[in-house]
């Protein structure tokens, strides 16, 4: 299968070679010229046969809006647009609404596997119509880790998103609960090794998990987190979380508490931020800040 992939960052870039590993034919576009194989969205566009496929990996909201609109000028009716970044799932609906006027389909993919995912593979929650989504199962294929699991057609249009967006609101949660457990471990005088406390996790208990594999990781890097600022940024995903549970008057104590903690952090060097930017570093590569 060919498709077109815009945005070749992080994700993107990994993406693009775990396709092209599964024997499909990727022509990827950034701006960075020394990752792309076009010179332009309409380069990109002209290289691929009707009907098109494009895939959009940049950051939500403006970026991805504009890729959008320059897309609805450049596509024919019968092509499809997957937007496999961390968009708003009201976005998705007007996306589709919008080059659906147009006669292109519209597909949106909350994406999963951060800077692993070219050696695991990338769960794969989807969102659209059927016939736009059956099309792009050989790259969801491709895309997915290996075995049963890993990718779900979660519904119609904004469902991928709307499913990735409580995703990282499960994850927000998670990650407070490892970082109080540790610090509440590093406040004692009676326990020597924190690091080989969560070390002993990881094997038998009900608390065993990706992203505890991860903290020990980051202990291995840096024992007690000295070199890191406990400050810990938030993607937008957990707010939306937040946002929608009080529109469906669904209680998310959680995950909301999880929230409000890394506002904190932006007041005080806090340790329990310490492991969630340590986390955040270990799963997606994202920036941390040092002391």
């Amino acid at each position: 299968m060919q498709i077109g992939l815009i945005g070749l960052g992080k994700m993107g870039g990994n993406m693009r070679e775990r396709i092209r590993r599964a024997g499909h034919t990727v022509i990827g576009y950034d701006r960075n010229p020394d990752l792309s194989d076009a010179a332009s969205l309409a380069e990109l566009v002209d290289k691929l046969e009707a009907p098109r496929v494009v895939w959009v990996m940049v950051p939500a909201g403006a970026p991805t809006q504009s890729v959008v609109d320059e897309l609805g000028g450049l596509l024919s009716p019968g092509d499809t647009v997957v937007d496999g970044g961390n968009s708003r799932w009201t976005d998705d609906e007007k996306h589709a609404e919008e080059l659906g006027a147009k006669g292109i389909g519209f597909v949106d993919a909350g994406v999963s596997g951060g800077v692993w995912g070219l050696q695991n593979g990338y769960a794969l929650m989807v969102g659209g119509e059927k016939e736009h989504v059956e099309r792009l199962h050989p790259i969801f294929e491709a895309l997915k880790p290996d075995g049963p699991y890993g990718y779900v057609h979660a519904g119609k249009v904004g469902a991928g998103h709307f499913s990735k967006m409580v995703h990282n609101g499960i994850e927000y949660a998670m990650m407070q609960a490892y970082a109080e457990g540790w610090e509440l471990l590093e406040k004692v005088e009676s326990v020597d090794s924190v690091r080989e406390v969560f070390r002993s996790w990881q094997e038998g208990t009900v608390i065993r998990s990706w992203l505890l594999d991860l903290a020990v990781n980051a202990l291995d890097e840096d024992e007690h987190l000295d070199k890191l600022k406990g400050f810990a940024q938030d993607s937008g995903e957990g707010r939306w979380t937040v946002e929608a549970a009080i529109d469906n008057a669904v209680p998310l104590p959680a995950i909301t508490a999880s929230l409000f903690a890394r506002f904190a952090s932006r007041q005080d060097d806090s340790p329990q931020m310490k492991m969630i930017s340590a986390l955040r570093n270990q799963f997606g590569g994202h920036a941390v800040e040092s002391k």
